[in-house]
């Protein structure tokens, strides 16, 4: 048994003190009929094909009913052709893998007499209020960034006619979600249920929103300080990613699925929590990762976590190992947009070991997740609904 296989204890123990920089791993050789020699689980697809075209077949339908037969008469001459164009522009464009995800995973854990044509559908419909919320959020996010672009055309405010009438415009696609569920879950036993679960996590997702706009505020105001990266710790970095995207990319997901299906035993919904959690913040550190050493015709974009200063897993890192020295000539040269301050950066890294610890980060994370999910006795919550996400998660490039 090679260090990749070891105990569920002996893996937990290791990931900690490697996540707090404890430890300065050494990789050992990979035996070949190692499952890492393997074709990477990412490279695969996780949904099929005829998943994602049923998907995607009722957007339409939800579309027509939220901009013109479900609002006000008075409304639709002047608001219909609006609300219809942002929400054609702002939701579908994504790889909807969150609201897929709920479909999918709601055909794993219901049973085969609730597994209707119409339980399916309802499925669907669940999962695009969490793209909704999806837009929501990326609309409003857009805004606050000054980004320009996003999935691959001008963001909905830079739309020429929109500009900041964007921030009304999610707004509406926020009640978006609750006049979806309104329509479709009122009278289901389990309405309640959803309600509660979308409120918690839209607040946890604003929570996790505000601490990485402040944390941001907190470096522009120090920029180029020796104290600029003071606020940069591990325990902020973990709160970010926890509350901005964990809760609502992997638990939000599963959890719909879950109480749809009637799942009551709350101690299943914690480790659900857990397992989905932990693989949201695996998740972040890969996209820090790839930000900076993924190859861009690869990953289809040019990494600027650096020039933009982000509170990444690498710097955090990095900062956990630089010398007083470093530190002090990181702190004057993160967050500019000179190619020579960015290339030190990135040697840097490469010289405090940051690649070589992602690498042994990654390997003992799919083996404790692994027996985590294998805990999981497989007659009270199918162990797929997990391997799904960590099929798409693992090894991925992009």
């Amino acid at each position: 048994m090679n260090m990749y296989v070891a105990s569920a204890r002996g893996a937990r123990t290791f990931v900690h003190k490697l996540a707090k920089g404890l430890v300065y791993p050494t990789i050992t050789r990979i035996q070949q009929d190692s499952p890492f020699c393997q074709r990477a689980p990412s490279e695969q697809p996780t949904y099929r094909k005829d998943e994602k075209l049923e998907f995607s077949s009722v957007f339409t339908d939800l579309n027509r009913d939220l901009s013109f037969t479900d609002i006000p008469k008075d409304l639709k001459a002047h608001l219909s052709k609006h609300l219809a164009r942002c929400i054609q522009y702002t939701v579908p464009d994504g790889k909807k893998n969150r609201g897929i995800s709920v479909l999918a995973s709601y055909k794993l854990l219901a049973s085969k007499q609730d597994l209707s044509q119409d339980n399916v559908r309802l499925s669907i419909i669940l999962g695009w209020t969490v793209e909704f919320l999806q837009a929501f959020f990326l609309v409003a996010d857009d805004i606050m960034d000054h980004s320009e672009s996003r999935r691959g055309k001008k963001c909905w405010y830079k739309v020429d006619d929109i500009g900041l009438n964007a921030f009304n415009d999610s707004v509406i696609l926020e009640t978006c979600v609750y006049a979806i569920l309104s329509k479709h879950f009122e009278d289901k036993p389990y309405y309640r249920d959803l309600l509660d679960l979308l409120h918690e996590t839209t607040r946890y997702t604003a929570y996790g929103q505000a601490l990485d706009l402040i944390s941001a505020d907190m470096y522009n105001r120090k920029k180029g300080s020796p104290e600029s990266l003071d606020h940069f710790t591990m325990d902020r970095y973990k709160a970010i990613v926890k509350y901005k995207t964990s809760f609502y990319s992997f638990y939000l997901p599963v959890a719909l699925a879950m109480n749809m299906a009637e799942v009551k035993d709350d101690l299943l919904f914690e480790r659900a929590r857990r397992i989905l959690l932990d693989m949201g913040h695996f998740f972040q550190v890969q996209d820090d990762y790839l930000d900076c050493f993924g190859d861009p015709e690869v990953t289809g974009k040019q990494g600027t976590d650096i020039q933009d200063g982000k509170c990444s897993w690498l710097v955090t890192m990095a900062l956990q190992r630089a010398s007083h020295d470093q530190k002090a000539e990181l702190a004057l040269r993160y967050g500019s947009t000179d190619p020579d301050d960015v290339e030190w950066v990135k040697k840097l890294y490469n010289q405090l070991g940051l690649p070589r610890l992602y690498s042994v980060y990654e390997e003992e994370f799919y083996w404790d997740i692994k027996e985590l999910i294998q805990q999981i006795p497989g007659d009270t919550l199918p162990q797929q609904v997990f391997f799904n996400f960590l099929d798409r998660i693992y090894k991925r490039q992009k």
